[in-house]
């Protein structure tokens, strides 16, 4: 160690830092030096001679405090609930002249009263993600493996990269805030490398993963941060690192999700007169889809009423307090707008309760607001059922529903607090058009062709004719385009009081050649009525029909017997995928795993078996996930019901 890389402690006060946990395994020994003084007999002390934890599996600390599966060795302890120690003397133990006192006070501030929402979001290694667009939801599973060999000790470890210090490791508050900084490696060397470019050069693409364990082992073992991840990634070790640490947490996903780079609670989309996309002035973007955490904890430091759910998130998209980090932030509180509540409730404000405001800016340099959407941003919050795989719903925790006089004193809660509104959508805006529009994504599936129906409705008696434009991009998940692949301008007449259709077929071909790995295309459709100069703006996503892996297995379903897993997948596509890797994973059955194909010519089949050996029973899961250089988020599982050994 260099002079330079020395801490110096001086002064009789002062003392090193008290952050790692891997130091408190060194415990110090004090022995008795030099001559012992005349009339000490040093048989007449009370010494402990051995100290015993009952820290086996089967011992009652563990069984009754629901650690027994932790693949770990040492004492692992809930808060608020009494645990067993025994201690050995060298001699009787004689209250009448032996003062010994053992004393642990520890309140539990992250304690839920339901047993069955304690198994969910504490105990529950394997959850599910909700990702797609929100009227396509799709899902997949995710092994978060929290009681995976070496997997709390490496929590620990992120807690000790952070430099955090000891005593504020009981603090849930504080534990949330550094681990949402500490999953990313922004700007802390953390655990994960977000990337949203469609470029993984010397990494994993995030599609591949298969669950939280590799990630966090990879992360110890080379003490440096694992590429690549995206939300969900994010989110899922995330939710390991807090289920580890005995914190209540899950996964949320927010459908149209705005990422405000202003602040301003509007989303504001810039409209050339002609009704295209303004790219320049357009900087605030709406995720199709984003995922975080909600960990549930008392919230001393701030009003009664504010404890419960709150969300964190590790997605590195603000700075917050010098740090790329967001959380805890009470959701009654963004549900109410308190947004002066810490941490960052202004930001999780805005994801759910932003305005669409479509803009046109004049070639005069004048703005002009033809549309505000108030229902598009945060169209549905959703996580996982207790006690199953099915979704549930909780906008209603993070917002009132639009229209209700709750929900104007909301948003006029937090514009007091300062949430900024600068521009004002009632005075500019222009007054309703005539006429409305709408359009209908097929849902489609990968290398087909699909169809975009469009509909036009004049509710006047005005004859109108109508010069329409269609914009189709292929976008990244986060609202960001990368390129257009197909535009089409259409003219309309519309007879008082009528309707039309217009159909526009959309060609696998056009949009193949250059799709990203969660195969989502944007449609934005302008039309402008030439009599009356109105604008109207609309625009959709639709997420493909992606193949999926299968599952197979046979051989005896029992713990510490030997079964046979297959996982198959047989190419649809018209080209081969190259540089094909499949990943396996399953809690109890199976450490993760992973196996390389060179290609896989068009309509051929692969298959990898391997030989599995379960050692935890119950209801467990196997999860595969497959990524080639053209096709990614290609998914698979199966349920498994794993039998107890028979007893001898």
């Amino acid at each position: 160690m260099s002079e330079t890389s020395r801490i110096a402690f001086g002064g009789r006060r002062a003392v090193p830092p008290n952050n790692s946990n891997a130091a408190e395994d060194d415990l110090p020994t004090l022995e008795l030096q030099g001559v012992v003084p005349r009339g000490v007999n040093l048989q007449e002390f009370l010494n402990v001679t051995s100290i015993h934890l009952f820290k086996e599996r089967w011992d009652t600390n563990k069984v009754d405090h629901h650690t027994d599966k932790y693949e770990n060795n040492k004492l692992i302890v809930r808060r608020g609930q009494s645990f067993y120690i025994q201690i050995d003397f060298n001699r009787p133990y004689d209250p009448r002249r032996d003062l010994f006192r053992v004393e642990y006070v520890i309140d539990d501030a992250v304690y839920l009263d339901n047993e069955k929402e304690r198994e969910e979001y504490v105990l529950n290694d394997i959850g599910v993600i909700f990702y797609g667009e929100v009227n396509d939801i799709k899902t997949r599973s995710w092994s978060y493996g929290q009681f995976e060999d070496g997997i709390l000790d490496t929590c620990l470890y992120v807690m000790d990269r952070a430099q955090m210090d000891l005593s504020g490791r009981g603090n849930p508050i504080k534990v949330s805030r550094v681990g949402s900084a500490m999953v990313n490696a922004k700007d802390d060397e953390g655990v994960l490398v977000g990337s949203w470019d469609n470029i993984y050069a010397y990494g994993v693409p995030p599609s591949a993963w298969t669950g939280s364990v590799d990630i966090l082992l990879e992360y110890q073992s080379s003490e440096n941060p694992v590429r690549y991840g995206q939300c969900w990634v994010f989110a899922g070790v995330f939710n390991t690192f807090l289920r580890c640490l005995g914190i209540p947490a899950r996964i949320v996903t927010n459908y149209f999700s705005a990422h405000d780079n202003d602040a301003n609670l509007q989303m504001d989309i810039f409209l050339e007169e002609d009704g295209n996309v303004n790219s320049k002035l357009t900087k605030d973007s709406v995720w199709n889809y984003h995922c975080w955490n909600e960990a549930w904890m008392t919230r001393p430091d701030l009003p009664v009423g504010f404890g419960g759910w709150q969300a964190v998130d590790s997605t590195p998209q603000e700075n917050s307090d010098g740090m790329y980090r967001c959380g805890p932030a009470s959701v009654q509180a963004i549900k109410h707008g308190h947004v002066c509540f810490q941490f960052d409730a202004p930001f999780v404000f805005a994801e759910v309760n932003s305005d669409l405001i479509y803009i046109t800016a004049k070639k005069d340099g004048t703005h002009v607001v033809e549309n505000v959407d108030a229902t598009h941003i945060g169209k549905l919050i959703v996580t996982k059922q207790i006690g199953g795989d099915g979704m549930m719903d909780i906008t209603d925790t993070y917002k009132f529903q639009e229209g209700q006089e709750e929900e104007r004193l909301a948003l006029e809660t937090a514009l007091m607090y300062g949430a900024k509104k600068p521009l004002n959508t009632e005075g500019v805006m222009k007054s309703r058009s005539k006429v409305d529009m709408d359009f209908e994504v097929e849902n489609a599936v990968l290398g087909k062709d699909l169809k975009l129906t469009i509909t036009f409705r004049n509710n006047s008696h005005n004859h109108y004719t109508i010069t329409a434009y269609l914009s189709a991009n292929i976008t990244f998940y986060t609202g960001v385009s990368k390129a257009e692949f197909k535009k089409e301008t259409f003219d309309v007449t519309l007879e008082p009081l009528s309707f039309k259709k217009e159909a526009v077929l959309i060609q696998a071909g056009e949009y193949m050649g250059q799709l990203l790995e969660q195969a989502s295309l944007h449609f934005f459709v302008t039309a402008r009525i030439n009599e009356t100069s109105d604008v109207l703006a609309k625009q959709k996503s639709t997420v493909l029909t992606i193949p999926k892996l299968i599952i197979k297995v046979r051989g005896a379903q029992v713990v510490g017997s030997d079964m046979i897993v297959t996982v198959e997948f047989t190419n649809p596509l018209k080209e081969t995928l190259r540089n094909v890797w499949i990943h396996l994973d399953g809690p109890g059955i199976t450490r993760p795993m992973r196996k390389m194909f060179r290609e896989i010519r068009p309509n051929s089949t692969v298959q990898w078996e391997e030989v599995c050996r379960p050692w935890v029973s119950g209801p467990r899961k196997l999860i595969a996930s497959m990524s080639s250089d053209s096709l990614r988020h290609v998914y698979g599982e199966l349920d498994v019901q794993i039998q107890r050994r028979p007893s001898m």
